[in-house]
């Protein structure tokens, strides 16, 4: 089987053949031929199969024929993150360069002007993320009533990120004679449900068992006594493993950070990718990772899912997954499109139940494997511990009464009767004034009666009575 006989036009085909691909992979096989149909799809597909093209070929092709309008797109695709629309857009721009289509990318991070201009002219493609479009759409920018084929991609991320309440309110604003593609990686009871809500009559298409891992991947476990442990263990398998380049995954932003921190110290050549990043920060962070410029990336999940950068060959989960299909997502970026890949996890006792969840998404337990040297990662996991400890009782709590920081200092010792403020400044009499409920009376207060003793002056002037006649 060749893209040939999946009906795509010469145009399509000729910018497939320099990109070098000849064989479409199983999902673009099946799913190819049944968009250019016209028919709703319901895809499940793991990360890293090929399901991007498996979309935006036929969509292409379907999309030939037509006039754009101003602020009336003619498609919509729906991302979850930023990086995944970027990498739609990327892939629209190889596909079709030898096609007439214009496209815009709605995504938070960029400036609103910029994207009001594409807008402005007329799309034929929209990719954007769920939040940025209904910005647009709230400002009058972007009208939803044109489109015609609507693409609801990484569905289940869409669901864990909680942006199904958005995704149903876009939905809602659009014609309901429409082709719809759902993909997702997962698909439990809940994205059943939700692809009934939006598809009609849609054809079925399942690759591979769902969440299931690929079998390029060689997968390890390596389970230390604490968390302190894991930092001299991962630069330990980073220094030893034959590592090209790697992901490095923490749970939360701020170990992303410290642990950022941690390999820069030991000379290694590192990089961060988050959430609170700019979406310019980020973007060049991965320009460098894909350039060799940075060799190791340590990220959060937001990174997990549609980074297509293909020779990637080591994946270590510093923190084990909370969900487990997260564990499915990270170690598919590496092992794409048939290459040789490892993905390694670093475990403590405390993470049992999450590596229970994974065995039972995966159909297997992740082999457990031993790395050399664990008496010395143990000894400089005490010294950690021990320097951590020692820096907290240092920089512990100095702080008494309403904060005031109490000095080391001796105190002079002065006449308390003839001691005077050393400035007049009102801050000083503040301090020195004795404190009192601010219901209190001084001693000394005495009521006053009536105006006092300033009577004003309208008062004095005599009454005259009014002239009659």
């Amino acid at each position: 089987m060749t893209f040939a006989n999946l009906g795509l036009s010469p145009e399509v085909l000729k910018a497939v053949e320099d990109s070098g691909y000849n064989t479409p992979t199983p999902i673009q096989e099946k799913a190819i031929p049944v968009v250019l149909m016209g028919r709703d799809v319901l895809g499940t597909a793991q990360t890293g199969t090929g399901k991007t093209a498996g979309f935006t070929l036929p969509m292409i092709d379907i999309l030939a024929s037509g006039q754009t309008k101003a602020r009336m797109p003619r498609s919509l695709i729906l991302e979850p993150t930023r990086e995944l629309a970027a990498q739609v857009s990327e892939n629209f721009e190889k596909y079709g360069k030898y096609s007439k289509l214009s496209m815009a990318l709605l995504i938070g991070g960029v400036s609103f002007a910029d994207q009001e201009a594409k807008l402005d002219k007329g799309v034929d493609v929209l990719i954007a993320t769920p939040g940025r479009l209904l910005d647009h759409f709230e400002r009058g920018k972007v009208l939803l009533n044109g489109v015609k084929t609507l693409v609801i991609d990484e569905a289940d991320r869409m669901m864990d990120m909680g942006f199904i309440p958005d995704v149903e309110r876009i939905v809602s604003l659009m014609p309901p004679i429409r082709q719809t593609l759902f993909f997702s990686a997962t698909m439990s009871k809940d994205m059943r449900k939700l692809a009934d809500q939006f598809l009609m009559n849609p054809k079925e298409i399942e690759v591979e068992a769902p969440s299931s891992a690929a079998l390029t991947v060689t997968q390890g476990l390596v389970t230390v006594n604490n968390k302190n442990e894991k930092r001299p263990a991962l630069r330990k398998m980073l220094a030893e493993e034959n590592v090209k380049n790697s992901f490095i995954f923490c749970n939360r932003k701020k170990d992303v950070d410290i642990l950022l921190g941690s390999l820069t110290k030991h000379k290694f050549n590192a990089g961060a990718l988050h959430g609170d990043m700019s979406q310019s920060h980020r973007m060049e962070t991965l320009e460098k990772f894909k350039s060799g410029e940075i060799r190791h990336l340590v990220c959060s999940d937001v990174a997990a899912r549609g980074i297509d950068i293909s020779n990637v060959s080591h994946v270590f989960n510093f923190d084990v997954p909370i969900h487990s299909e997260d564990y499915v997502h990270r170690i598919g970026r590496t092992g794409r499109a048939g290459q040789e890949g490892h993905a390694f996890t670093l475990a403590t006792k405390m993470d049992k139940k999450y590596l229970a969840a994974i065995y039972k998404t995966i159909g297997r337990e992740i082999p457990a494997i031993e790395i050399d040297g664990m008496d010395e990662i143990a000894e400089e996991a005490r010294e950690i511990e021990s320097r951590s400890k020692r820096v907290s009782k240092d920089d512990g709590p100095k702080r008494r009464g309403r904060g005031r920081q109490q000095s080391n200092a001796p105190v002079e010792k002065t006449d308390s009767a003839n001691a005077k403020p050393e400035n007049d400044d009102w801050k000083s009499k503040k301090n020195t004034r004795p404190k009192r409920s601010r219901y209190s009376k001084d001693e000394d207060d005495v009521p006053v009666m009536g105006l006092g003793e300033h009577v004003p002056a309208f008062f004095n002037i005599p009454f005259r009575k009014p002239a009659t006649k």
